[in-house]
């Protein structure tokens, strides 16, 4: 909402950030923020006017930390900041219980990356997501592993958390209605880093794929770890993990790994390679993963203040819910529940030690 700025005779306008900006996650909180910081620098620069006054966008970021109980703090630091809206969180753990905080304040949320479905399946009006959910990912991925790569044998492993918990979930469902056999279903945390004990059970099992529900590093080891074990079984990962980190990690053991992740390519996107050579001018480092959503998810905010001539939460979050925006990652209109009405995930594997796109899935 609006304050004061004497420096520049501007009102300020404060737009939350929320994102895990320490720990192991650190690095995809960062390209969240990257993304809001360069929508709002973007926004300053047209010298924007809402409700008369001039306003100056600036970035409140908070470290959720990819623990819940920080994710609520940091939630209501950022309601007690009085933030006109809140792009975040990047993990479905912390989203879940911070989501209730906002909802009670009035204040939009919009995850540009936390992927369960219980999140806008709890009925609150100011809750959004611009991402495909797991649901509609990991059961892409669930039917293709039947359909396609033709699996009949199929072990998954997660790592506890809401996300990849959420998203082997979703795998197994598909996979099954689609005749598949689930032969062993592993677990680990997601601190961990030596899964010998879940594959080396897994490997008993004699399966024809693994899907793993967690992030790259991990994702990156269980691969490393597969290779030593003589596992011959096809590596499937879900969000989270096509990215060049994975690569570096999981070094010549990646070849062959594939990874189903939210949304379209970037580079086929019409505004794709744009947003990433800005992005790298801006920044000096790649676009890492959800940097476009966050991108997105702020000028959806900006646009609805704008539309409704004011940065007030309760004047705008109907223009919000109304949104009917070509941004860098495509199409975005809310459905009832504040999911996308059109989605799209895709399917990357990585050859000759780089991610290449197999194929592209898109629909409610």
């Amino acid at each position: 909402m609006l304050a004061a700025s004497s420096a520049y005779a501007q009102v300020e306008v404060k737009v939350g950030v929320a994102s895990p900006l320490t720990g192991g996650n650190a690095a995809y909180g960062k390209d969240i923020e990257n993304g809001v910081r360069l929508a709002l620098d973007e926004a300053n620069a047209t010298n924007p006017t809402i409700g008369g006054q001039k306003v100056k966008f600036v970035i409140d970021s908070q470290d959720d930390q990819a623990d819940p109980r920080v994710g609520v703090q940091a939630a209501q630091k950022l309601v007690d900041d009085k933030v006109a809206f809140v792009v975040g969180h990047f993990n479905s753990g912390t989203t879940i219980p911070a989501s209730p905080i906002y909802a009670k304040a009035g204040i939009p949320m919009i995850t540009p990356s936390a992927t369960n479905p219980v999140i806008t399946q709890a009925g609150f009006n100011t809750i959004y997501r611009i991402i495909a959910t797991d649901a509609q990912n990991a059961g892409n991925a669930g039917v293709y592993a039947v359909t396609v790569t033709k699996a009949k044998r199929i072990a998954v492993m997660d790592d506890r958390t809401a996300f990849g918990q959420g998203e082997a979930d979703e795998f197994i469902k598909a996979a099954k209605a689609h005749g598949a056999e689930i032969v062993d279903r592993e677990f680990t945390n997601d601190k961990a880093v030596d899964f010998s004990a879940q594959l080396t059970a897994i490997k008993s099992h004699k399966p024809d794929l693994i899907f793993f529900g967690g992030l790259d590093a991990q994702a990156a080891q269980v691969v490393k770890r597969m290779h030593q074990l003589g596992i011959k079984a096809q590596f499937v990962g879900g969000g989270g993990v096509k990215d060049a980190d994975f690569i570096k990690i999981a070094g010549a053991d990646a070849e062959g790994a594939q990874a189903w992740e939210y949304g379209q390519p970037l580079d086929i996107l019409p505004k794709g390679k744009g947003f990433e050579a800005k992005f790298k001018q801006k920044f000096g480092k790649d676009v890492l993963a959800y940097a476009q959503f966050a991108y997105d998810a702020a000028w959806l905010g900006i646009n609805a203040m704008e539309k409704a001539n004011s940065t007030d939460p309760a004047k705008f979050n109907a223009d919000l819910k109304a949104s009917d925006y070509d941004g860098i990652t495509g199409h975005i209109a809310f459905n009832k529940e504040g999911d996308l009405k059109n989605s799209s995930s895709t399917l990357y594997q990585v050859k000759n030690g780089n991610w290449v796109t197999v194929t592209t899935k898109t629909g409610e």
